[in-house]
């Protein structure tokens, strides 16, 4: 089977990238330029025109990647041609009207540059991040991901236990035959450095996490203190709907934000009060739930009615700051039950000491995504594999091995088949799916 697809974005532009790959490239090649193949990797002028019917759709620029030397492995080429939808709808019929030839599924190129053996599981997730990557943080994690590093780290790890599993099975093979002490000794030291290698890479704070999906940061307090007013600020449009009336916001609003190359999901919650409407009591709950599980929570208050009790001394517990909005009505700022806070005394109605606020905000993020590390979990089903490699490896240590080598022997087995997982060094046809979903069409 051949693929095509567009691969560069929809919509009127200057370039269109259509890429083909299989084993019918050559001949979608020769049907649309009558011509003979160009040489390879050499981009060559090329007039592409309606199949069987002589009639020119675009003149462009066509490369052609031989097998195995392609981002697929397979045949493959790749047709810029003038990027209006109309030139890439007539290029897709005449591709369609040769026999083998289908449209692509998202990510399918990048599935079967992995069934080839071109990149591992990790990079294949790192293309799709690159893609979708907003902010330079993201932007750099996924080009370091893509470099191997991570990948070489996993698969040396992976190489350590099999030669363990080695020594474990023969003694299974042989039974009449000890295990010389040394050797067991060397068993021992052996999983408990990688288990512990483990850790520390599990030890991360979850930044990989975070920088792939966002720092979350939630908006909180009681009614009419400004929180929606600070979102729209932070996010420079109307996202939230702004009023007097107390109680407005009755739902989460998320917004996605660049902060300084910091990705960034802010929340506008409800406000914080007792209220007998069951609708706005859902949206309190809601925002209780969102405080709970934001990286950094901005208590927001105003000064008349200062009031630090219950659910706001809990939150201030974890990593929160105090903002206290409406300076410009003039009331005193030293109010001695909120001083201890440290807060920050904003108007942002009339523009003042907010860049002090958003200053904090860059600083505390900052700070989070600081690491020494330079191998990062960027998914929970790194998270998952690696926890469960960790689970095997205690399950190992508590075995004695001179009585169960046999169970010990699954334990390994087990923590292998999980940290193969994570690069795909084992059947993974039923996580593959999940993965190559997430890719745009064409990639």
């Amino acid at each position: 089977m051949t693929i095509y697809a567009l691969s560069s974005g929809p919509g009127i532009a200057g370039i269109s990238v259509i890429r083909v790959s299989g084993s019918a490239t050559k001949e979608v090649i020769s049907k649309l330029t009558n011509k003979n193949l160009p040489i390879p990797r050499i981009a060559t002028r090329r007039k592409f025109n309606k199949i069987n019917k002589n009639q020119l759709i675009d003149e462009g620029i066509l490369i052609w990647f031989p097998a195995p030397q392609s981002y697929t492995g397979e045949d493959m080429a790749e047709f810029h041609v003038h990027g209006s939808k109309a030139v890439v709808e007539a290029m897709h019929m005449s591709i369609s009207n040769i026999d083998g030839c289908r449209l692509a599924e998202p990510g399918e190129f990048t599935k079967i540059a992995f069934q080839n053996g071109k990149i591992n599981l990790l990079e294949a997730e790192s293309v799709a991040d690159l893609i979708s990557s907003e902010t330079e943080i993201q932007r750099q994690q996924a080009v370091m991901i893509m470099s191997g590093k991570s990948s070489k780290k996993f698969n040396y790890l992976r190489d350590k236990l099999l030669k363990i599993l080695s020594n474990v099975e023969a003694k299974i093979d042989f039974p009449e035959e000890d295990l010389p002490d040394n050797i067991l000794r060397s068993i021992h030291q052996g999983i408990k450095s990688i288990r512990e290698e483990i850790e520390k890479i599990l030890d991360d704070q979850k930044i990989g996490e975070r920088i792939r999906e966002g720092f979350k940061i939630a908006i909180i307090g009681p009614t009419n203190a400004g929180k929606s007013s600070l979102l729209n600020y932070l996010s420079k449009r109307e996202v939230s709907i702004v009023s007097e009336t107390a109680g407005t916001t009755r739902d989460v609003i998320e917004a996605h934000i660049n902060l300084d190359g910091y990705p960034v999901i802010i929340s506008d919650t409800a406000g914080i009060r007792d209220s007998k409407d069951e609708i706005e009591k859902k949206g309190i709950k809601l925002a209780l739930k969102s405080a709970e599980n934001a990286d950094l929570n901005l208590i927001v208050v105003e000064p008349k009615s200062i009031e630090i009790k219950g659910f706001l001394t809990n939150t201030l517990s974890k990593n929160a700051i105090i903002v206290v909005n409406k300076m410009d009505l003039g009331v005193n700022k030293s109010n001695s039950e909120i001083k201890k806070y440290d807060p920050i005394y904003i108007s942002i109605k009339e523009e003042k000491n907010l860049d002090k606020l958003i200053n904090v905000i860059k600083e505390y993020l900052k700070n989070k995504f600081i690491s020494s590390k330079d191998i990062f979990i960027t998914r929970q089903r790194h998270r998952f594999n690696l926890e469960q490699c960790v689970k095997n490896l205690k399950n190992f240590e508590q075995k004695k091995l001179d009585k169960d080598f046999d169970k010990a022997a699954e334990d390994l087995r087990l923590a292998t088949r999980y940290l193969g997982m994570i690069v795909g060094k084992v059947d993974v046809e039923e996580i593959l799916g999940s993965i190559f979903s997430d890719f745009c069409i064409g990639k």
